[in-house]
């Protein structure tokens, strides 16, 4: 008497777990972690026009960042809790975007069809390139700014002296053009995942679209014409030490 054998059973993990293993999880983790980062962008852009006020000003905000949170806890702890909130929201983001790749690659069994590639936008076929030079800019420009390990001297960073660092880095005219070109590449990233990031969430709908197009193309302007002004004004000498 033939027998059948049991399909074995796939192990259960909590909740949270099972939810981001599917494609839907995936992608409300890649839309939640983009709205977060995008946060960070424009509050970094925002607290980076202070640079126009001036050395005294641009450097109190510095410290101002180190000191959030006052007396209620110790000295940069609230700054390094933001930065490890944003790594972790950094690292889910490509992993859920790697993660969705592959599965749709696989799924067309390794095989890009020449439907899919026409039937996608030059911003959406570019994510993986424009966010893998991001991934790497932002890299560069910790390692420039913040641990002080990218200047062609040592002796050209000043911990402590935001404004100072800033005008130092950009007035070479290589790190001008890669600030330039690495804001240009976000500001396309910016534009597809804001654009894109409601779908994710489930809110798609034809009357939307003008809504969500305007959003997206007025953050993405407003981001990269900002950022792209502070390396043309050192150039330039507007900003200068």
């Amino acid at each position: 008497m033939a027998t059948t054998e049991e399909a074995p059973t796939r192990r259960r993990y909590p909740w949270p777990i099972e939810f981001y293993r599917s494609a839907v999880g995936k992608k409300w983790v890649m839309a939640l972690t983009g709205i977060a980062l995008l946060g960070f962008v424009v509050a970094h852009m925002i607290g980076n026009l202070k640079v126009y006020f001036g050395p005294e000003d641009f450097n109190h905000y510095g410290e101002a960042l180190r000191d959030l949170g006052g007396d209620l806890v110790p000295r940069t702890s609230l700054l390094w809790a933001l930065r490890i909130g944003l790594l972790g929201a950094a690292l889910l983001h490509v992993h859920a975007a790697y993660s969705l790749t592959y599965t749709n690659w696989k799924a067309r069994g390794g095989r890009y069809r020449q439907r899919d590639y026409v039937a996608v936008t030059y911003a959406s076929r570019s994510m993986r390139f424009t966010g893998t030079v991001v991934l790497f800019f932002i890299v560069f420009h910790l390692a420039d700014l913040t641990w002080g390990t990218a200047p062609v001297a040592p002796d050209e960073f000043f911990r402590g002296d935001v404004y100072a660092n800033l005008v130092a880095s950009f007035e070479r005219l290589p790190v001008a053009i890669l600030y330039i070109v690495a804001n240009l590449a976000l500001g396309v990233h910016i534009y597809h995942g804001t654009w894109s990031l409601f779908q994710s969430l489930g809110y798609s709908h034809p009357r939307f679209n003008r809504w969500r197009k305007g959003l997206a193309a007025g953050l993405t302007a407003a981001i990269v014409l900002v950022n792209l002004s502070f390396p043309i004004a050192v150039q330039v000498g507007i900003l200068e030490i």
